[in-house]
Formats: C-alpha cells, sequence, structure tokens
C-alpha cells in the first residue's frame, strides 16, 4: 500500500462511533462488528461457502472505507480498504491489512448499494469509487463487479494498485476501470525485491496494458532516502513511466513518514525502518527535477 494512506487506516470507520450506534436489531444485523456501518455481512456462510462467494465476487473482505476528499482520485471518493496483500513493502502503512481473513466479509449487492447511495454526490463533485488496500488486485471479481455496477450507474471508478497481480486482471476488467493509481515501488528488480519482497515485471506489464486500453494513470512513487532515492532508481522509474506513454497523467512523489511506526509495533512486527528519516528538501527537488527532465508532470 502506497504511503498516503496511512491516514485512512487510522480513521477507519471514524463516522461509526459508540455513542452514535442505535441499538435496534436491524441495525445490528446490518452492521459488522467493527463497524462497517450499512454493509450486511454474510455471517452465517461457512468457509467453504465464503471461499467459493470470493472467488466468484459475491463477496469481499473489506478492511475499512471512508469518504474522503484526499488524494484517492479526482472529485469526492468512496475509498474502501480490502484485506490482503500478497507484498511486504518496508514502508507500509498499513500492515493490519495484509491478511484477507482479517477483513470483514461484505455481500456485493451491499456494496453495490453504499455506491449508489452516495450517486449524486459523486456526480456533482466529480468524484466515484476507489478500491485500495492491502492489495485491491487481490479481490479481482469482486472488484470487477462493483467496478461494472458503478459505470452502469455513471459513476467514475479508480483502482489503487502495485499491479503484481497484472495476470488476476482480464482485459475486459480493465476496460471499467476509468483511473488507475499505479505503486511503481521501484526502477530495478533488485531494488523492488528488497523494498517490497515480490517482483516489478508485473507492474510495468500492467501499466502497459492500461495504455493499450486507452487508461489514465497516475503514478505514485514512495521517496525513502537510502532505499529508492539514487539517480539510478528514479532514472529507472522515470523510463517504466514513459513505457506508460499518454497514459501517466502525473507522478506523484511520496515522501517517506514514520506515521505507520506504531501499527508495526502494535502488531508485534519487527519494522525494517525503525529510524529512517523523510527525505530533504534537496532530494525532493532532485527527483522531481529528474522526472521533469523526461517530460512527465510531478507532484512532491
Amino acid at each position: 500500500m502506497s504511503n498516503s494512506e496511512s491516514n485512512h487506516g487510522a480513521s477507519a470507520f471514524r463516522t461509526t462511533t459508540r455513542h452514535m450506534l442505535k441499538s435496534s436489531k436491524e441495525y445490528q444485523r446490518q452492521t459488522l462488528m467493527g463497524g462497517l456501518s450499512g454493509f450486511e455481512s454474510p455471517i452465517g456462510l461457512d468457509r467453504r461457502d465464503r471461499i467459493n462467494a470470493l472467488k466468484t465476487g459475491d463477496i469481499g473482505f473489506v478492511h475499512s472505507w471512508d469518504i474522503n476528499t484526499s488524494v484517492d482520485g479526482p472529485g469526492t471518493r468512496m475509498t474502501v480498504f480490502l484485506s490482503g496483500c500478497p507484498l511486504r513493502c518496508q514502508y507500509c502503512q498499513n500492515p493490519d491489512t495484509w491478511k484477507m481473513r482479517d477483513g470483514k466479509p461484505v455481500y456485493l449487492d451491499a456494496m453495490v448499494a453504499k455506491i449508489e447511495r452516495y450517486k449524486d454526490l459523486f456526480e456533482a463533485t466529480k468524484g466515484g469509487i476507489t478500491f485500495s488496500g492491502g492489495e485491491s488486485m487481490m479481490q479481482p471479481a469482486f472488484v470487477s463487479r462493483v467496478f461494472r455496477a458503478a459505470k452502469e450507474m455513471g459513476v467514475h471508478t479508480c483502482l489503487d494498485t502495485s499491479g503484481f497481480l497484472n495476470a488476476n486482471y482480464s482485459d475486459a476488467m480493465i476496460d471499467d476501470i476509468d483511473l488507475c493509481l499505479l505503486d511503481v515501488k521501484s526502477g530495478d528488480e533488485e531494488t523492488y525485491k528488497r523494498v517490497t519482497g515480490g517482483v516489478l515485471q508485473p507492474t510495468i506489464d500492467f501499466g502497459q496494458r492500461l495504455n493499450r486500453r486507452g487508461k489514465k494513470i497516475w503514478v505514485r512513487f514512495v521517496l525513502v532516502p537510502g532505499l529508492t532515492s539514487s539517480e539510478e532508481n528514479v532514472e529507472n522509474v522515470a523510463r517504466i513511466c514513459e513505457s506508460f506513454g499518454d497514459a501517466v497523467e502525473h507522478i506523484d512523489v511520496l515522501p517517506f513518514h514514520q506515521l505507520g511506526r506504531p501499527k508495526w509495533h502494535e502488531l508485534r512486527i519487527p519494522y525494517p525502518l525503525e529510524d529512517q528519516k523523510g527525505p530533504s528538501q534537496a532530494l525532493r527537488d532532485r527527483v522531481r527535477q529528474q522526472f521533469e527532465s523526461h517530460g512527465l508532470t510531478v507532484y512532491v
């Protein structure tokens, strides 16, 4: 998950606090333990049923959701953070989303109904729905079916992803994506492996597929001094972005920060960047200039 999402995880379900909860049985039936207000949970399904429903997209495993006007796409967004991620990024802001089983199962129909509830707001602000994570591409059937329903309502769709699970998505699924927030975590395989534990090539392949399908991309690159900041690595990231052609609207350079460290401590996971500092202004300027030298629009 990209560095910019930490605030969402920390404030998940802020609209559902204890003093706001209703006592009616109907409300309790429609509310998941943990505060997924308005979503009905398939609590009665056994493990096999849940696995089958996940494969078909009848349910999805959700960590949290929020209505925001931040960096998760244009306009006012309903950003849904899904559970499950195959990568283990050193700078991950939400390690509590790594395991799918830690999320809460939500019916497809309940998700679609929630989008429909905010349809007028999305239309007025030119906003829409964003699926983030965790890794949103771990649940391709659920996401693609929700996006299909959203497109039928005229609602803008945005996928926030590392692209690591490129093979999970068919071209038909890509066709229902209006915008992709694509995390290009490194420009070379060695650094990518060190940062994430995964491999880089699927991200490149997914970005190029998005370009061929006429989709728009906002690239995200987390700048960590001494880890992703070398001139060579940044140059390689820029070349990757160039390979995405006209799909790239801009690059968000996200300066590393330590807001996610408390979650690692809470989960008792050794935090590899315990003493890591954020980038200096000079480093941020250098990286911005590198990207701009390739004709790319950059936000730092």
